[in-house]
């Protein structure tokens, strides 16, 4: 990965940390990358939600997926927020886990 795209990625977390915090109400910050996995997620966010964050103009879409749900720890809720250029920006979660979220982001709102 060349400088340019690993610039992108972080400017992409710091989006989406921003973006995240700001709707639902709760502070976000880009995570501390030194190596992938759960100790080190894109996106740090007072909620019930584990964020990877792909600022990339073609997604991966079921990788990216399941990179989340690999590094989610128990009890949060796997989400990809993805933009592309010039493009508003999508939070992507499986089905199954949509109540998950909502529930998640009430928690969040309401300060629990």
């Amino acid at each position: 990965m060349g400088r340019a795209s690993r610039e992108k990625g972080k400017r992409g977390e710091r989006e989406a940390a921003a973006e995240l915090g700001g709707i639902i109400g709760v502070a976000a910050r880009r995570g501390v990358q030194f190596h992938g996995g759960p100790d080190s997620p894109d996106v740090v966010i007072d909620a019930a939600i584990h964020v990877e964050a792909k600022r990339v103009e073609s997604l991966q879409l079921y990788p990216a997926l399941d990179q989340a749900t690999a590094d989610a720890p128990a009890g949060k809720v796997p989400i990809v927020w993805h933009r592309r250029n010039n493009k508003p920006s999508v939070v992507i979660v499986e089905t199954s886990r949509l109540v998950d979220l909502a529930r998640a982001i009430v928690a969040a709102a309401e300060g629990r």
